[in-house]
């Protein structure tokens, strides 16, 4: 097997072990962010009509001061940090900014167009350690709304597969304000076939709001979502999506502003890239009781709530607080007479959670886990 190979073996086999401690700390406490996005610059390279997310006049946020805020995030015990802009690319000292997420014991991945990309800034991101990749491409050729075409992003996604010693996601959307559908599929289609991983997402509004997707789009989305080749995937296995495309709200309980947080250019605490303006506390003064009290505070826009990574960590928060629940709505039975199947990992996960598992040898099984996952 070449060299090349085998490293990239070596280090999917290590970022999954500390996933899964990420994973397992979420689930042992609830007092802690699960995950950071933090903005290193305002500025990006492209005028997305869409998005209201950039500039293009900003200065990049100066690489001491996103190192001391990744410091404060690590003191708050931060498990996952996202680097997004406008355009992180733009930032002279990215695998800088990278390295010191990593040298922290944080997972860092990085959010990107990709328009940037070369082989030699891939090289780089593999040497300072990036954990993963997210590109979205938004139509196959550009048009006034969009330049992330798969037109002229296709190169770059070529060089990925080749040279990226992390998994690069793929992510495109669908939505009732997308003319073309089955652009999103193509691209999906063109990902899986590189090797790299396909996501889609739902068109927002700036509040985080959706409309519900007409059967076209429903179908394409279920068609990307097929593609996956994992057993678990939480974009098959997302409730709270498959109530949103149908034109449904859901009840649940968002923790933003505690278990997830989006660090703006200025350093201030907010509750996601939909929700700016609250709280806007200076990461310098977030405390551990703010982040409880926030984890606690309910939100308005919660039930047409698009943002897939806040879904996700409240998914975690639900397996923590109340396992039973949680796995059936994840994985509800197709008959109500024959428990649902769980992936193994679900099942793992399960036999460590669930209250009917409390037995001794059950007991065991979780120390032993916690002990090899380094977790007190």
């Amino acid at each position: 097997m070449p060299r090349f190979s085998l490293r990239r073996t070596a280090k999917r086999w290590h970022r999954t072990y500390r996933e899964a401690r990420m994973v397992a700390l979420a689930l042992k406490s609830p007092a802690h962010p699960v995950l950071a996005h933090v903005v290193v610059t305002r500025r990006c390279n492209l005028a997305c009509t869409y998005c209201n997310e950039f500039d293009n006049f900003s200065q990049p946020v100066p690489t001491a001061e996103l190192i001391h805020r990744i410091d404060l995030l690590a003191a708050l015990r931060t498990t996952v940090i996202t680097l997004t802009g406008g355009e992180p690319l733009l930032h002279p000292q990215l695998d800088e900014i990278i390295r010191s997420i990593r040298r922290r014991g944080i997972i860092a991945v990085l959010v990107t167009n990709g328009y940037l990309l070369t082989p030699d800034r891939i090289r780089g991101f593999n040497r300072a350690g990036l954990d993963r990749m997210q590109i979205s491409v938004d139509n196959v050729l550009p048009d006034e709304a969009s330049k992330k075409s798969l037109k002229v992003l296709d190169q770059k996604l070529r060089w990925l597969a080749e040279f990226a010693e992390f998994p690069v996601s793929i992510h495109s959307v669908v939505g009732a304000h997308t003319d073309r559908p089955e652009d999103a599929l193509t691209i999906a289609r063109r990902a899986t076939e590189l090797g790299l991983i396909s996501t889609a997402g739902i068109v927002h509004d700036d509040s985080g709001r959706i409309e519900p997707l007409s059967p076209v789009h429903r179908r394409v989305l279920e068609q990307i979502e097929g593609l996956s080749k994992s057993r678990f995937s939480f974009a098959r296995h997302n409730p709270w999506r498959a109530n949103l495309v149908r034109g449904l709200l859901n009840d649940w309980h968002c923790t933003a502003g505690g278990r997830h947080l989006y660090i703006c250019e200025n350093g201030l605490v907010h509750y996601c890239l939909a929700q700016r303006g609250y709280p806007a506390v200076p990461l310098a003064q977030y405390t551990r009781e703010d982040i409880l009290r926030e984890s606690k505070a309910p939100k308005s826009c919660t039930p047409y709530c698009t943002i897939f990574c806040v879904q996700r960590v409240a998914a975690l928060d639900e397996l923590r607080n109340s396992p039973r629940q949680a796995l059936v709505r994840l994985f509800p039975a197709k008959n109500p007479e024959t428990p649902a199947a769980l992936p193994l990992p679900i099942r793992v996960l399960s036999a460590l959670l669930l209250p009917s598992h409390d037995a001794p040898s059950g007991r065991f099984f979780r120390k032993a886990a916690l002990r090899f996952l380094r977790i007190d």
